[in-house]
């Protein structure tokens, strides 16, 4: 009897049809399932230096704690860089003056550039005061000159007190343009500015208009006109002069 078993077809073996993943490329982002990792499971340091060599670099929270460290170091630097950017890029004539009026006048000891004595402003204490900031260099300056000259001949002799002060300029400069022009009150010399700054003169011609007791009343940046400057001596003198 023949045996069927031995001509029958040997049973085939099941064919895996499913199409297999794609391999990584090198900066492929990976997505990972939370519960695809096992916390207490074994770091596999062959994986680690695969993907690495792959582009995939493990964070830790290491690196984290490192990028805020950096981000919160940078954030003081841009604040002050704004706050300075601010700063510069405003014009010092835009600052309001206002909150040099009614102040008490900054007192100085300057040298007089014609006489070579010591002035100072207490000693004028009861007059009114007419303290111009000027410079050679000035163009400003020499077309508001003759204004105060103006001013100096109609109310020097009634008490008004005219004082000027020597601007970011050399005495020897400013010897040429008092020989050229006309006027006699004190011109002063402010060797490093300090009276400049404690009056806050940011640039020439500016005027400042102080009363007999010693107060700021008024302060005029660029040029001072005739007009203004008898307005001025007449709201400080009370319309005396």
């Amino acid at each position: 009897m023949t045996d069927e078993r031995d001509d029958a077809p040997e049973p085939l073996e099941p064919v895996d049809d499913s199409i297999p993943e794609p391999a990584a490329e090198p900066g492929d982002a990976v997505s990972v399932e939370p519960n695809d990792v096992d916390a207490d499971a074994p770091v596999d340091a062959s994986a680690v230096d695969r993907g690495r060599r792959a582009g995939l670099a493990p964070r830790s929270r290491w690196s984290d704690r490192r990028w805020r460290i950096v981000v919160a170091s940078l954030v003081p630097v841009v604040l002050l860089a704004a706050l300075l950017g601010f700063g510069l890029g405003r014009d010092p004539r835009s600052t309001p003056q206002g909150q040099l009026i009614g102040t008490a006048a900054p007192d100085f000891a300057l040298t007089d550039l014609r006489t070579g004595r010591t002035v100072r402003l207490s000693e004028f204490r009861g007059h009114p005061v007419v303290l111009n900031f000027w410079a050679s260099w000035c163009q400003d300056c020499i077309v508001e000159h003759p204004n105060l000259v103006s001013a100096w001949q109609r109310f020097g002799n009634e008490g008004t007190v005219f004082l000027s002060v020597l601007y970011q300029d050399t005495a020897k400069n400013a010897a040429g343009f008092l020989s050229s022009l006309p006027g006699d009150w004190p011109d002063l010399y402010d060797p490093g500015g300090r009276t400049a700054l404690n009056y806050g003169v940011t640039g020439v011609p500016e005027t400042v208009f102080i009363t007999p007791d010693g107060h700021i009343a008024a302060k005029q940046i660029s040029v001072a006109s005739y007009p203004l400057i008898e307005q001025q001596i007449h709201q400080m003198t009370g319309g005396r002069a």
